[in-house]
C-alpha cells in the first residue's frame, strides 16, 4: 500500500484479514524445509509422517480449545467459506436424501457464503427462511423460534455479523432450541478472537477461519458434533482424510499456524476484548462529534467493528481522501460492488447512507494514537468532501435526514 504523502498508514480493517502473528509465523516455518517437520501426516510408518500428525493433532486440539470442543469435531477446511458451505450444504442435502425434512432458518444479514449455499439449496429443492433484523442490526431469538417448522433441519446464523459487529445471543438460542430436532450451525468467524465460546450450550457446527484470529490464510475449521454423531453429505471427495468430509493431503504448516494462532488467542483473548472496546468507544465517540454520522448497528456489538455512514458524502470520493487508511468501504464482501450492502438494506439503511457507509474493524496492535490519528484526517476529509454538496447544506439547514434519504435513520445521527 502507498500512503499519502507524509502520513504513515494506519490499518484499520482487521475484520477483512489480520496480519499473522510472529509468533504463528515462526510455528510456520518450522514446517516447510527439509530440516524441519514438512512430512505427509498420512504417512504412517517413518518419522516424517508421523512428526506431522503429532503436529496436526496438536493444532487440532488447540483450535478446539477455541470452543471448548471435543478435538475429533474438528474438521479442516480452507477456511470459513469452504466451512460454511460444508456445513449449510452437508446437513441439508443429507436430510432431503433421507425425506427428514428440507426447511431452513438463516438470515437476510449473513454473509454471503452462507446466503450463496442457501441460494443453491433453493435451486435443489430446499425452502429457506430468511429473517429480517430490526433497524437495530438484530435478530430476535423469538423470530427464529416463531420460524421453526416441523421440517426444519437446520438454522444457521453468525455469532457477530462482519460488517456492523452485532452480536446474536448464540447460547439463549441454543438453549431455545434444544427440543428442537433442527441443527444449529454458528459462523463464528469473527467472534473467535475476542468473545467465549462453548459447543457445550448446544452448538452441532461452527465454522472458524485463521486469517480472523492472527493465523494464515487459506485454513480454517469446521466443528461437527461428535456426540451423538452428526452426518454431513460431504462436498467432495477422493480420499478418507478428515472422516471422508474433507479430502485431500493436509497442509501442515498453515493447520500448525492456525493452531498456534488459536493458542495465542486463549492467553490474549479477555486483555484484547477490553483494550479494544475502549478504542473502538473512542472511535465511535470521536466520529459522533463530528456531526452528521450514523451508526450502523446499535444492538450490542462485537469490540472490534464500528460502521458508519456519513451523511452529505460519496462515499468512493471520501474513500479516495482517505488514502493511507486501511479500512473498508462498506465490508471487504461488498466493497468491490457499486451496490449497497445486502446487510444494511435489511436493516432499511436508504442505499443513499448505504452507499457512504465505512466499516472500521480495529486489532491486536491497534494503539490510541492511531484511533486519534484516524479520527483528525476523517475530520479534515469530511469537510473538504462536504462543502461540494448540497446534501450536507440542506442537512445542516434543517433538512431530516427521512428526506434526504428516505430513512428514519436521522435519529441515529450525531
Amino acid at each position: 500500500m502507498k500512503p499519502s504523502a507524509g502520513r504513515r498508514p494506519i490499518y484499520m480493517d482487521h475484520a477483512a484479514t489480520t496480519p499473522v502473528d510472529p509468533l504463528a509465523a515462526q510455528a510456520m516455518a518450522g514446517c516447510l524445509t527439509a530440516d524441519g517437520v514438512f512430512g505427509n501426516p498420512a504417512s504412517a510408518g517413518h518419522a516424517w509422517g508421523d512428526a506431522a500428525a503429532f503436529r496436526v493433532d496438536s493444532a487440532r486440539r488447540q483450535v478446539a480449545a477455541l470452543a471448548n470442543a471435543d478435538p475429533a469435531g474438528v474438521i479442516w477446511t480452507s477456511g470459513a467459506t469452504e466451512s460454511i458451505n460444508l456445513a449449510v450444504l452437508g446437513v441439508v442435502r443429507f436430510a432431503m436424501a433421507r425425506g427428514r425434512g428440507r426447511h431452513v432458518i438463516t438470515a437476510r444479514t449473513e454473509h454471503s457464503a452462507t446466503l450463496a449455499a442457501c441460494a443453491q439449496l433453493e435451486r435443489e429443492g430446499a425452502r429457506v427462511t430468511y429473517l429480517v433484523p430490526g433497524t437495530d442490526g438484530a435478530i430476535p431469538v423469538q423470530a427464529v423460534l416463531d420460524a421453526l417448522r416441523d421440517d426444519t433441519v437446520l438454522v444457521s446464523l453468525m455469532h457477530v455479523n462482519n460488517e456492523t459487529g452485532v452480536l446474536h445471543p448464540v447460547r439463549e438460542t441454543a438453549a431455545h432450541l434444544a427440543e428442537h430436532p433442527a441443527v444449529f450451525h454458528v459462523d463464528a468467524a469473527q467472534s473467535a478472537a475476542f468473545l467465549s465460546l462453548d459447543v457445550g450450550w448446544g452448538v452441532d457446527l461452527l465454522s472458524l477461519s485463521s486469517h480472523k484470529f492472527y493465523g494464515p490464510k487459506g485454513v480454517g475449521a469446521l466443528y461437527v458434533r461428535h456426540r451423538p454423531r452428526l452426518r454431513l453429505q460431504p462436498l467432495m471427495f477422493g480420499g478418507d482424510q478428515e472422516q471422508g468430509m474433507r479430502p485431500g493431503t493436509l497442509a501442515v504448516h498453515q493447520l500448525v499456524g492456525m493452531g498456534e494462532a488459536a493458542a495465542l488467542v486463549l492467553q490474549r483473548r479477555d486483555a484484547d476484548r477490553w483494550r479494544l472496546d475502549g478504542l473502538t468507544r473512542r472511535l465511535e465517540q470521536g466520529l459522533l462529534d463530528l456531526e452528521g454520522v450514523v451508526i450502523n448497528g446499535r444492538a450490542e456489538r462485537a469490540p472490534h467493528i464500528l460502521n458508519v455512514s456519513f451523511i452529505g458524502v460519496h462515499g468512493e470520493s471520501l474513500a479516495l481522501a482517505l488514502e493511507g487508511i486501511g479500512l473498508s468501504l462498506g465490508s471487504a464482501c461488498t466493497s468491490a460492488s457499486a451496490t449497497a450492502s445486502h446487510v444494511l438494506r435489511a436493516m432499511g439503511v436508504a442505499d443513499g447512507l448505504a452507499l457512504a457507509s465505512f466499516r472500521f474493524s480495529l486489532g491486536r496492535w491497534t494503539r490510541e494514537e492511531d484511533v486519534d490519528e484516524v479520527l483528525a484526517r476523517v475530520a479534515t476529509a469530511l469537510a473538504e468532501q462536504r462543502r461540494r454538496t448540497t446534501v450536507w447544506a440542506d442537512y445542516r439547514s434543517g433538512t431530516p435526514v427521512a428526506d434526504l434519504y428516505g430513512t428514519d435513520a436521522g435519529e441515529a445521527a450525531g
